[in-house]
């Protein structure tokens, strides 16, 4: 393998290649930092000192010395420092020094993915092993063997689970785990910054509902969490937890030096602005890479775009047999093939792998030297994430930022010390939100009566338990609130998806060998799982042959096709509260419920190279109903505008609004939606809606009832700077004609901006 180049050579040629060279904007280097080391603390166990020396390890990093400090005072602490940091000590160290010093000792170990909860067993049975002490620790989610369960209930030390299998395989069963709860010490939360959004209001719930029980059994174990970079860690763990947290912000762990190249495609259609396809560009770009043997992990932002590189990059390898130097990995794969592919990483086996965020995460994955992001992630936190991926053991590493023709990643283009320099956003969660608050209020009352006194958590709930007593699933006796249904509450609640059912999807290629190669949520089926879609996996296309959406089933067939599919989802809205409402000359700014029902329309087909529109097709399934929040704006029509002309206006300035909601809140940009109205039924006049895409709302439109003017300014001054004629998908969105848009957006979006949009 001499032939092959080293990072350092492969980025000299890049920097000298008359095609690549001209479309790299920026390029960056920060260089590498020593370690700053503390002693082992004089109590740590004399089998610990031992089981580190193993691993060449005789001294902690700064960070895990205060750690285990404040495990020892009984201090719920946050660490928060980068990938390959050692967070995984700061936890540990602690709790087996607890189970060595007293056997009846029990720790709990929650990670956001089973796969993580599986690696991180792994590196916990190896520091053990090394110890020469016999003390038990086990996976607990739903590949444990049944087998298995009984012994993990009654005499593991340490139990390593995800928040899914504590909120419906723990909690609710309890009593069976007398031993774990009597004598729990520490609650491990690693991945801090994934609990975020939805998914993060649920968990708090769950972990609301923990500590309620583990005070039923008499214990009040102490909070780790540890999390990548985020700019708010101490007060989402104490949102999370519901408990006091102290913060460890030191990062004392050495780095390699890190090569950022910030790239934007060329433009290929001068008129309309619109440059060479993301995707593409990455394609050539990690197939370069490929074949100089450099591994590389690329990550794309959606399920479709994963598996679309991975179908162009095994064009690489389709001349060669059972081939699996490439490898796509994403949520919806099974558990096992996610295992092996996890393996293929670290030994080396596999050299390119494509990936949703669900790599983000601190799995070992090995020694990666190249990180291609196919544009911005939605926020600077999971961009630095991803580029901690690469060269993560002290080597060079090498990454790559491929903007799309989007107008959040054309700004980072122009801007790159916005994500080098910049610091993390802020991860909310929104516990009060009243549909997931009574959703786990309803498992909490299953789980142990409610007295006429309790308070859960924070909340005041008498009144709602009384509302829970008229729906028929409790009953006052005795000045307790009792369950009374043969319900199972925690059963019906999904943790990761708004619509709480999935749609699995079944492979029907060989009918005597029908088989499930994945699941999706709700409302992402109806637009990637409708009948004739196009469904990817691994590199694979199937189509969809049936979708039976009262079983929640869709039947796939293998096919091989030159194109893949998108569709459309049109919208109702309609106004159920407003909350709050402030005036300005000729605007009203409003904040309040919203019904929005969602309809798919058409469905069209995309040509893979090209990316040409080459048929469409209507798309037969029953509207979904959202309950959420959000924020409008109506204003009074300018004078002169046709209703035509304001139409395309409000169309090109509400795409420019939603490109810059993510520098506003922390949220992907399809966390929130931006939908305008030329005469609103609500409020009979031109309005903007932004609202929150999750159901009973996670506080981000409330939060931009404040930020509507700072919006509008800097979407206004990104559609005049951009470089196109008429509007594009860069500035207003892709041209659906040869009308003028830009112009239009550009002032409308002034004016409102100008119109003394404050808070009264």
């Amino acid at each position: 393998m001499s032939d092959k180049l080293n990072v350092q050579e492969v980025i000299d040629q890049l920097k000298q290649d008359p095609e690549f060279a001209p479309n790299v904007k920026h390029y960056k280097v920060t260089e590498g930092k020593a370690a700053i080391y503390a002693s082992f603390p004089l109590n740590l166990h004399s089998s610990l000192k031992t089981a580190l020396a193993t691993k060449g390890i005789h001294q902690l990093y700064s960070h895990q010395r205060i750690a285990f400090d404040l495990a020892q005072q009984k201090k719920s602490f946050t660490a928060v420092t980068p990938t390959a940091s050692g967070k995984s000590l700061c936890y540990h160290l602690p709790v087996l020094q607890s189970i060595l010093e007293d056997d009846s000792s029990r720790a709990l170990y929650l990670f956001p993915t089973k796969a993580l909860a599986q690696d991180q067993l792994a590196d916990l049975h190896e520091l053990i092993e090394a110890s020469g002490e016999k003390i038990l620790s086990y996976t607990y989610d739903g590949d444990t063997a049944p087998g298995l369960r009984t012994k993990v209930r009654k005499s593991g030390h340490v139990v390593l689970t995800n928040p899914d299998m504590l909120h419906s395989g723990i909690l609710p069963h309890h009593t069976k785990w007398v031993s774990l709860f009597e004598n729990l010490k520490y609650i491990v939360i690693d991945e801090l910054h994934t609990y975020k959004g939805v998914f993060g209001t649920h968990v708090a719930h769950v972990l609301r509902r923990l500590k309620r029980i583990c005070t039923y059994y008499g214990s009040n174990p102490v909070f780790i969490c540890t999390s990548a970079t985020i700019a708010n860690p101490k007060q989402l763990a104490e949102s999370l937890t519901n408990s006091s947290m102290e913060l460890i912000a030191n990062n004392g762990a050495p780095s390699g030096k890190k090569h950022f190249l910030f790239y934007n495609p060329p433009v290929v259609h001068e008129t309309f602005g619109i440059r060479r396809s993301a995707v593409l560009e990455v394609r050539d770009i990690a197939s370069r890479l490929y074949r100089e043997g450099i591994q590389t992990i690329i990550f794309a932002k959606s399920r479709v775009r994963v598996e679309m590189l991975v179908t162009y990059m095994k064009e690489l390898t389709k001349k060669k047999l059972m081939d699996k130097t490439i490898m796509g990995y994403r949520g919806g794969y099974l558990p096992s093939e996610r295992r092996k592919i996890e393996k293929g990483l670290r030994d080396g086996t596999i050299k390119t792998v494509v990936s949703t965020n669900a790599l983000e995460l601190g799995i070992d994955i090995g020694q990666l030297q190249a990180c291609v992001m196919t544009g911005y992630p939605g926020n600077i936190a999971s961009a630095l994430q991803q580029a901690g991926r690469a060269g993560r053991r002290q080597d060079d590493a090498l990454i790559i930022y491929v903007a799309q023709s989007m107008a959040l990643d054309q700004y980072i283009i122009e801007h790159p010390n916005y994500l080098l320099g910049g610091a993390p956003e802020e991860a909310h969660i929104h516990p009060d939100n009243i549909v997931i608050l009574m959703d786990h209020l309803r498992c909490a009352a299953f789980e142990l009566p409610f007295s006429t006194h309790d308070h859960y958590a924070e909340f005041d709930v008498q009144q709602l338990l009384e509302f829970l007593a008229a729906e028929g699933v409790l009953i006052l006796a005795e000045d307790h609130w009792h369950w009374m249904t043969e319900r199972f509450p925690a059963s019906e609640v999904s943790l990761r998806s708004a619509s709480q059912e999935n749609v699995v999807i079944i492979d029907k290629t060989k009918p005597k060998e029908t088989k499930v190669i994945g699941e999706m949520d709700r409302f992402s089926a109806m637009t990637l799982l409708h009948e004739e879609a196009i469904y990817l996996h691994q590199g694979t296309q199937f189509q969809v042959e049936m979708l039976d959406w009262e079983e929640k089933k869709a039947y796939v067939t293998e096919v091989d096709v030159d194109y893949f599919t998108d569709a459309n989802l049109a919208v109702e809205l309609k106004v159920i509260s407003e909350d709050k409402m402030y005036n300005a000359e000729g605007q009203s700014i409003a904040f309040g419920d919203l019904a929005v029902l969602a309809i798919p329309t058409i469905f069209k087909k995309i040509r893979f190279d090209s990316h040409d529109n080459i048929g469409s097709g209507p798309i037969h399934l029953p509207p979904e109903e959202l309950h959420t929040s959000s924020t409008w704006l109506a204003f009074d029509i300018p004078e002169s505008w046709t209703e035509a002309a304001l139409t395309d206006a409000m169309t090109g300035a509400a795409h420019a609004m939603q490109s810059f909601i993510p520098l506003f809140v922390q949220c992907d940009r399809t966390d929130i939606h931006v939908v305008p109205q030329v005469k609103a039924v609500h409020t009979q006049k031109p309005t903007f809606f932004i609202y929150d895409s999750y159901p009973g709302g996670i506080g981000l439109s409330e939060k931009m009832y404040d930020q509507w003017e700072p919006l509008l300014q800097q979407a206004a001054d990104h559609v005049k700077k951009c470089e196109c004629e008429s509007g594009c998908p860069i500035c207003t969105g892709p041209p659906e004609s040869d009308v003028n848009i830009k112009q239009g957006a550009e002032q409308l979006l002034k004016s409102l901006a100008g119109g003394g949009l404050r808070v009264l």
